[in-house]
């Protein structure tokens, strides 16, 4: 990835603040855009949502976005009202260096629950920050490292769409490696265009980009509380209509659910990155259903881990999903193998079997009903040792 495909009139930064325990671990990210830019958001579907979830909800959409301030180490959900007032003293903080209002801020944070934020931290690491914000493959990397907490590393993607009135980019990046819902998780993403699209156009775009990609990923279940995606357009390159904002709507898609796929392989502790195709639904959303049901199945999840061939759980997790059908309108794939022919089970080499989930890290299940044209891809990982350790032993 050159400078050349980041979107443009974007800076960023990513400085070591002391949030963290780690030395020299980054922990305060910004993302500053030079012309005020549109913007959209999506964010956790659990009632219980932190200081910055309400913050940046009830400003966007706008039109008029100037930056995002990111915090590592700290969620400050369940912080009450001073949470609150620490999540807009965030935004104040990059308003007052910047030289606009407060509300032109967007703000997230991940990292331990209830705890309050350690605002003289904040306080003298975000000026740091603005100060430091600046365009470039370096800078958006050390951006790209401040948002982590567990994941082993950065997640980044990008495209460059060639239209008829001219290029434009879209960047984007993201954390995420467990507390994986879906419906987004705990994950931050952070997608930035120098095309020019209208608030509205940017949240539908954002909303159906997340539906089949953030939101069709799950580690474990657990939706948390401050899953924020922001979608940016600061408006300096070609302003796009007609098809060419729907070829820029599946391109924001497409880095979306690179950005999914990564966070899906990078999952905690995870051996395997499961993938989980089903169709032949009456909707989509009955494919969903299906999908996330075998995907957050502790039993299928360890099965894979073993390398134990043992596909009943994948079909009893399918029946019980709560999508009527019969048995014989099932069939299941692992990788190429038909394993269940519209309900019948049919003989296979169980030691094959068991190398496919051995010696793959991409492991696939296909599920497929008669029902109707209905599909969903769905991406989760295996359970394992590691997993239950780095949990077990979060926050002690």
């Amino acid at each position: 990835m050159s400078d050349w495909h980041l979107a443009r009139g974007f800076r960023y930064a990513g400085v070591v603040s002391g949030l963290r325990s780690e030395p020299n671990r980054r922990d305060i990210a910004v993302i500053v855009s030079d012309a005020p830019a549109a913007a959209a958001g999506v964010f956790t579907q659990n009632r219980v949502c932190a200081a910055p979830v309400h913050v940046s909800r009830e400003r966007l959409p706008r039109a008029d976005a100037r930056a995002v301030v990111v915090c590592s180490g700290n969620a400050n959900a369940c912080t009450g009202e001073q949470g609150m007032a620490d999540a807009r003293r965030m935004t104040e903080l990059v308003a007052r260096d910047l030289g606009c209002q407060p509300e032109q801020v967007l703000v997230a944070s991940t990292g331990v629950i209830g705890r309050p934020l350690p605002m003289p931290i904040l306080e003298a690491g975000i000026p740091k920050a603005v100060v430091a914000a600046a365009p470039g493959r370096d800078a958006l990397n050390d951006a790209a490292h401040a948002i982590l907490t567990t994941d082993t590393g950065i997640k980044v993607a990008t495209r460059v769409l060639e239209l008829p009135g001219g290029a434009v980019t879209i960047t984007g990046f993201a954390k995420g490696a467990a507390m994986i819902g879906p419906n987004l998780a705990t994950m931050l993403g952070f997608v930035l265009t120098d095309a020019a699209v209208a608030p509205a156009d940017l949240h539908a775009m954002l909303k159906g980009a997340c539906e089949t990609t953030f939101n069709c990923v799950s580690v474990e279940g657990h939706t948390s509380t401050n899953d924020t995606v922001f979608l940016l357009a600061n408006g300096t390159g070609a302003p796009l209509a007609g098809h060419d904002l729907a070829t820029f709507r599946d391109a924001v898609g497409g880095v979306c659910a690179e950005l999914a796929r990564k966070i899906a392989i990078d999952a905690e502790g995870a051996n395997h990155l499961i993938t989980i195709d089903v169709e032949g639904c009456r909707t989509d959303a009955e494919a969903k259903q299906i999908a996330k049901t075998v995907a957050e199945s502790a039993l299928v999840k360890t099965a894979v881990f073993g390398h134990d061939p043992n596909w009943g759980r994948v079909v009893s997790a399918a029946g019980y999903s709560g999508v009527t059908f019969d048995e014989k309108d099932l069939s299941l794939w692992m990788g190429d193998m038909l394993l269940y022919r519209a309900g019948t089970p049919l003989p296979f080499d169980a030691a094959a079997a068991s190398g496919y989930l051995k010696h793959n890290r991409d492991v696939h299940f296909k599920l497929r009903l008669t029902h109707g044209p209905g599909r969903c891809t769905f991406h989760t990982c295996d359970l394992t040792y590691e997993y239950v350790k780095l949990n077990a032993d979060y926050t002690t």
